[in-house]
């Protein structure tokens, strides 16, 4: 079965509603909205709709706490229902993860050879990266300086940002960051802080806040001569953070 998007979300919805603080834990959500913004910016899908999914799936299932809407499932729904909602725990994880990580089946190999130590959960690494980058994806155009800007999407270029913006012969390099919560650590890697440095104002450090409840977002120009600090821990580290 060829799944698109909408597919993928309400997959997600039947997930959440099926394990429900099962699926929390194991992706490594802290509560449902946290899952509802990062699954729904991820997919393209937005949070709303995960939720709606979800409420759709609930009856279905009375171990959880939920009533859900109480009416017949919509046709696509019903055929989601049909083909997945027998999927035990494990595989529907996967299922939802492969949704949600790129190359996801080349790390579930490499893992099982290598077994390494993933101390970061799903919903982290997507709240610092394709959930944030959706969301800028999402917003950009709503932001004055970027008004009627081109989007690039140059983030597997590694070039040292995710998005250049032109308009004419004007643009911006565009690097985004996200937090769960409002407040948090921010880290930029060599090559990211080595280019902020070179195009000064015309780097942007994009931050997308508070993946727990409401995200919301910051813009920091010349961000290496802003109101961030950076320190590097050692010489030996990639990494430049700062707090905000």
């Amino acid at each position: 079965m060829e799944l698109n998007n909408t597919d993928k979300a309400t997959l997600a919805g039947l997930y959440l509603a099926k394990f429900d603080k099962e699926a929390l834990t194991a992706l490594g959500f802290k509560g449902m909205w946290h899952a509802f913004n990062v699954i729904g910016y991820s997919l393209g899908a937005g949070p709303a709709s995960i939720k709606n999914y979800r409420d759709e799936f609930d009856r279905l299932f009375p171990d959880n706490p939920r009533k859900g809407w109480q009416r017949p499932l919509k046709t696509r729904s019903q055929k989601i229902y049909d083909a997945f909602g027998a999927l035990g725990f494990l595989p529907f994880t996967d299922l939802i993860k492969s949704f949600l990580i790129k190359n996801y089946e080349q790390e579930k190999s490499v893992a099982e050879i290598l077994k390494p130590d993933f101390t970061e959960s799903v919903a982290k690494r997507l709240a610092t990266g394709l959930a944030a980058e959706s969301y800028f994806k999402e917003k950009y155009s709503d932001i004055a300086e970027f008004h009627e800007y081109t989007l690039t999407d140059v983030s597997a270029c590694a070039c040292g940002f995710d998005f250049k913006l032109a308009l004419r012969t004007d643009f911006y390099c565009v690097e985004v960051k996200g937090l769960g919560t409002n407040t948090g650590a921010i880290s930029m890697t060599a090559k990211e802080f080595e280019v902020a440095g070179k195009m000064q104002n015309r780097y942007c450090l994009f931050i997308v806040r508070n993946f727990l409840k409401t995200p919301s977002h910051s813009l920091f120009f010349n961000p290496r001569n802003s109101v961030l600090e950076f320190t590097s821990a050692t010489r030996q580290t990639m990494f430049y953070t700062t707090h905000i």
